[in-house]
């Protein structure tokens, strides 16, 4: 064991002396939140919970800028990683989220027990949580770093779990609203309206509508959605049915993927060509020139063109040489958009059947369209433009259904469940034509676009999942036992209709039994011990732009196709006295069978990834958050993370030669450290908020020889409460205008060097909020 392993052991002991020996504060702070709840509470460290477990309540949402994602609102928990590009954390090329060093598309979503699929901007599965609800009415947030509820819908929590509530329509009939302008002309306006009871015993229903239009922060664009909620309870005796309809409509112009030689030849604020057609145009007409002249001069080298045959560029009069500063057609391009449309829709019951028999059970739909969209310089227009709009197109229709049951008898309580969807997806790459006009394209980036002239590929996949889940929580007052199980197949059907080279055919993902156990230890009513054991399976992804059909036919089948898994340890200490609570934990974790994509190119050219199993990756790591109650008007909360994620093996090919050196290096976009702080003050009237984020660097090759560095970024709120319907709140983002790279790995990553996969944070941006309640 080396002195550095023993100093980290022993400051994590030290961190779990000084909780233990917290005293018990005797004031009780008395300051409520706007759903009920002390202050204090407003962030939970998971107490009774035996597992890592935090949850964040409506409340603190409430201090975050208007419109905010739920995820970046939880990017203050200890472990958790987001990045964006953009102030609200809501634009999805750019939207990234990592727990343990576990990825995105490693973790588990779900929204009211529906899963979300692994919210990767590829849409394959599910949505967006910016999409799936508006986030005034998220109620709360729970989110479990290591292992997550046995029964949560999810086929890829490898490395945790969060799930989304959404807020109960009210008791009492109400409006509430509010109107939001800021830095970049972002508008923004929300409105609900709750029926309370109808009648005696009668339906609450609740109707919401939010409204958000800004431009980019550089470069030109806009970024809009338009979003409606619909929820609907009817009380049965002690139980209810319940019913929802939500609607998106997001459309979002791109920021330029960049890499650290273009930060540093083009600076933070370079950004795709729009509005600047003819430049787009002149600099792709030179393009199509340098890749004339190349073949000219390959043809002229091998003799298939005869000597002395004298050079025609395509585009007479442009020449080979790109204006300044601009080095590459990747430089920049004309412009970029996502277009998603979303109808989500559920009904189920919640309910006793005795007084110690419970039931729920949720039907779902859910229902996409979307388009991510570039405008390529690879491809030229026919008779048109030397640029074509190239698409992945996207088609879901997911229906499933969730179902638990819960009998307690005696110090048991027995529950067990499953979970079964059915989603067709259909997948295509088109490209459409643009005509060679000046001043301005003849098509728009946010316009679903019509009459493609050549499809590259087309595939109708079809995914099964079944899962059933089966667990006993023992309580014997001091000690509480939780074991159980869950058993997982995903079926996955790839079927083409134009293949394009890409691979089709079949995978399944099957593991009826993986266990997990916890165990709850309370040392007196405020301390408590915990430790968990988690065993899980990510399935593989159905999709032409990631998993095993996203390479080609020969590459799938020369893939040792095994599914993720990890195998999770957890051991923890949790606190909570009138003024104080906090939590240390402790966690290793055995990852096996890790599928990586290096990437093939520029992400813009839309070449098959090369997969690769890279065997196993463990993790370690200490985890620690605390809020204290300084006076019934000022709290603090701080949080850190200490994550050591390391590839075990290198990348070897079938001839033994090996392609990636990655063994004993740090997986990508892996900080070792986070911590965050907050200081709030609330005295009823007045409230403000100053936080601070700190992340150390990350790498964005496999081989770890590039990496962004650290960061520190302060956001900052204030508001009054003119009286308890009428409030106005300001929110700044950035406070101290740090430029700085936020998302790594928009393109995939690279074994080694720099690459076009980055993402610059926005700016320093103000915002004003008004909100009323009626």
């Amino acid at each position: 064991m080396t002195t550095s392993f023993r100093n980290r052991l022993r400051g994590g002991a030290a961190m779990i002396a000084a909780l233990a020996a917290t005293p018990a504060f005797a004031e009780e702070a008395a300051v409520e939140a706007a759903d009920g709840v002390d202050v204090q509470e407003i962030v939970v460290l998971g107490r009774g919970e035996a597992r890592q477990v935090q949850e964040l309540r409506a409340a603190d949402i409430a201090l975050e800028v208007s419109g905010i994602s739920p995820l970046k609102a939880i990017d203050k928990l200890p472990g958790v990683n987001f990045q964006a590009a953009d102030p609200f954390g809501a634009y999805e090329w750019s939207a990234r989220i990592s727990i343990r060093g576990f990825s995105q598309n490693q973790l588990g979503f779900t929204l009211d027990g529906i899963p979300l699929g692994d919210m990767n901007y590829g849409n394959h599965n599910g949505l967006h949580i910016s999409r799936a609800i508006i986030s005034e009415n998220v109620g709360r947030i729970e989110v479990a770093q290591g292992a997550g509820s046995l029964g949560a819908a999810s086929t890829s929590n490898l490395g945790g779990t969060i799930e989304f509530y959404s807020r109960e329509p009210a008791e009492r009939l109400g409006v509430e609203a509010s109107a939001t302008y800021g830095s970049a002309d972002t508008k923004r306006a929300f409105v609900r309206l709750d029926s309370g009871n109808i009648g005696s015993g009668g339906p609450r229903l609740s109707l919401s509508y939010a409204w958000q239009d800004a431009s980019k922060w550089k470069g030109n664009g806009v970024q809009r959605q338009d979003q409606v909620n619909f929820r609907i309870v009817q009380p049965a005796g002690d139980g209810q049915f319940f019913g929802f309809v939500n609607y998106s409509d997001r459309r979002e112009n791109d920021y330029q993927d960049l890499s650290a030689g273009m930060i540093n030849r083009l600076g933070y604020r370079w950004d795709n060509f729009a509005k600047n057609w003819d430049l787009a145009v002149t600099v792709s007409k030179i393009y199509q020139n340098q890749v004339a002249r190349a073949a000219y001069d390959t043809g002229i080298g091998n003799g298939t063109i005869p000597a002395g045959t004298p050079f025609t560029a395509p585009y007479a009069g442009f020449g080979t040489t790109f204006p300044a500063p601009i080095q590459s057609v990747d430089d920049a391009y004309y412009d970029a958009a996502g277009l998603r449309k979303d109808w989500v829709a559920g009904a189920g019951v919640d309910a006793p059947l005795t007084e110690n028999w419970t039931v729920k059970a949720t039907g779902y739909y859910h229902g996409n369209k979307g388009r991510g969209m570039w405008f390529t310089p690879y491809v030229t227009t026919p008779g048109g433009a030397p640029m074509a709009i190239r698409t992945t197109e996207y088609d879901v229709e997911r229906y499933g259904i969730v179902a638990s049951s819960s009998l307690t008898f005696g110090v048991n309580t027995l529950e067990f469940g499953m979970w079964y969807e059915d989603n067709d997806f259909n997948q295509a790459r088109r490209f459409y034509g643009l005509a060679d006009t000046g001043g301005a394209p003849s098509r728009s980036s946010l316009e679903f676009p019509k009459n493609p002239l050549a499809t590259q590929w087309d595939f109708d996949f079809n995914t099964q999942t079944l899962q059933y889940h089966v667990q006993d929580t023992i309580d014997l007052g001091q000690l509480q036992i939780n074991a159980g199980w869950k058993g997982l197949r995903v079926t996955n059907l790839a079927t083409p209709i134009v293949s394009g080279g890409l691979a089709s055919g079949r995978t399944e993902a099957k593991d009826w039994f993986m266990p997990q156990a916890g165990l709850l230890y309370r040392l007196t009513d405020d301390k408590e011990l915990f430790a968990s054991y988690t065993q899980n399976m990510r399935a593989f992804e159905s999709s032409a732009t990631g998993g095993p059909f996203a390479t080609t036919q020969v590459g799938f089948n020369a893939l040792n196709l095994k599914p993720e898994t990890s195998t999770t340890y957890e051991l923890g200490f949790r606190t909570k006295s009138s003024r104080f609570q906090g939590v240390v934990a402790g966690y290793y974790v055995d990852f096996k069978d890790r599928i990586i994509a290096f990437a093939n190119g520029s992400g813009i050219q839309g070449n098959p990834a090369i997969l690769q199993n890279v065997g196993d990756v463990r993790s370690w790591g200490v985890e620690a958050a605390g809020t204290f109650r300084v006076t019934p008007d000022l709290s603090l909360f701080a949080s850190y993370a200490y994550n050591d994620s390391q590839y075990q093996d290198n990348v070897v090919n079938a001839a033994g030669t090996v392609v990636a050196a990655t063994a004993g290096k740090t997986v990508v976009n892996s900080p070792r450290h986070l911590a965050k702080g907050e200081i709030t003050w609330d005295n009823g009237d007045f409230f403000a908020r100053l936080g601070a984020n700190y992340t150390s660097k990350r790498y964005y090759s496999y081989e770890n020889d590039v990496n962004v560095g650290g960061f520190v970024i302060f956001d900052a709120s204030v508001g009054f409460r003119f009286n308890d319907r009428i409030s106005i709140q300001a929110n700044a983002t950035n406070l101290f205008d740090r430029d700085y790279v936020s998302t790594i790995g928009t393109n995939g990553f690279a074994n080694r060097g720099d690459s076009q996969t980055l993402l610059i944070g926005a700016p320093q941006q103000f915002f004003v909020t008004l909100k009323a309640g009626f």
